[in-house]
């Protein structure tokens, strides 16, 4: 399914379980790992100046201090790695969503593997440090139509042949293409799908038995027809929960039903000329004791040249084949 798996990691010197997942990723479906660190720039005006991952001074961002943050990476995962991994390790400054969307597309990823984003990183152990919360996984979905996997700390992936996927249906375009990458997915592995759907439960008394029945049964019905053109012959496992917050009662689904993977679609949205992910999608890496994976409708993604090669997915109008792959496979879910 994949050629290069794309692994952004911002820690030296210290084990990150976004780059030991990416590497079972990549072991899985015979993938090249490639491991990017970003030395994130101090300035907008002056991206070499950079603080030191030793002493945290700010320092510019030099080709001898390259190397040898190179270097060290390489030494370490090369000790940790499977001894017949192949991957290559790449240092550069800037700011992280541009340069992680830069060498995705100059590499043709076909995913990328981020850690969950957050200004109480430090408190909360998760992977990122600076900005705020979510700006690089926010960056990278808005603009890359790879699916985006996101690892929090407490997840530990040995494996990536995903038996138990739960997917979460609000039946958007953008859960159509999770729900085709799901299905490739699942024929890959012989995987069961769990279709996800939250019926919200309204907080008033005249809410009666009788009115969460008769919502069930239409919910149903609505979601076995949206899914079952996508997923086609998978085998597949309906979930409709009750519920009033969608990412909580998704993530005990999963733990319910011992699921491996979560797949979501991400929604983006305009808002004072600023785009955003759903907030879904972090609510739940947050909390999810597995991998979520966010895959992206191409008709949502936001243009972005960036002096990389201009992704073929951007720009069709009405497009509705499901681009799961940068540059190359489509999957079709034409409704």
């Amino acid at each position: 399914m994949f050629k290069h798996i794309l692994a952004a990691t911002d820690l030296v010197g210290v084990e990150d379980p976004v780059v030991t997942g990416a590497a079972a990723v990549a072991q899985t479906h015979q993938a090249k790992l490639d491991i990017l660190h970003v030395a994130e720039s101090s300035h907008q005006n002056s991206r070499h100046l950079v603080k030191d991952y030793k002493t945290n001074e700010e320092i510019n961002f030099s080709p001898e201090y390259q190397a040898v943050v190179q270097k060290e990476l390489f030494d370490f995962y090369k000790a940790i790695l499977p001894a017949n991994m192949d991957f290559d390790v790449r240092v550069v400054c800037g700011f992280p969503w541009e340069e992680i969307v830069r060498h995705s597309r100059n590499l043709n990823a076909g995913m990328i593997v981020v850690g969950p984003h957050s200004e109480r990183a430090a408190e909360r152990g998760t992977v990122r440090v600076a900005g705020k919360i979510g700006s690089t996984v926010e960056g990278v979905v808005t603009r890359e139509n790879c699916p985006v996997m996101i690892i929090n700390p407490g997840v530990r992936l040995s494996s990536a042949a995903f038996k138990k996927i739960v997917v979460g249906v609000d039946f958007s375009v953008s859960c159509e293409c999770a729900l085709a990458f799901a299905r490739n997915t699942a024929e890959k592995f012989g995987s069961t799908i769990f279709p996800f759907h939250m019926i919200p439960v309204p907080p008033y008394p005249k809410y009666t038995k009788e009115d969460s029945d008769a919502d069930r049964k239409n919910t149903e019905k609505r979601l076995e027809e949206f899914c079952r053109d996508i997923v086609k012959d998978s085998p597949c496992a309906y979930q409709l929960w009750g519920g009033a917050l969608p990412h909580l009662e998704l993530v005990k689904c999963a733990e319910k039903n011992s699921a491996d993977l979560i797949i979501l679609g991400s929604h983006t949205k305009e808002k004072a000329r600023k785009w955003y992910a759903g907030s879904a999608v972090e609510r739940t890496a947050f909390r999810a004791g597995c991998p979520v994976i966010v895959v992206t409708d191409p008709e949502s993604l936001v243009s972005w040249d960036g002096n990389a090669p201009n992704d073929p997915a951007i720009g069709k109008d009405k497009d509705r084949s499901i681009h799961v792959f940068t540059g190359q496979r489509h999957v079709t879910g034409n409704r």
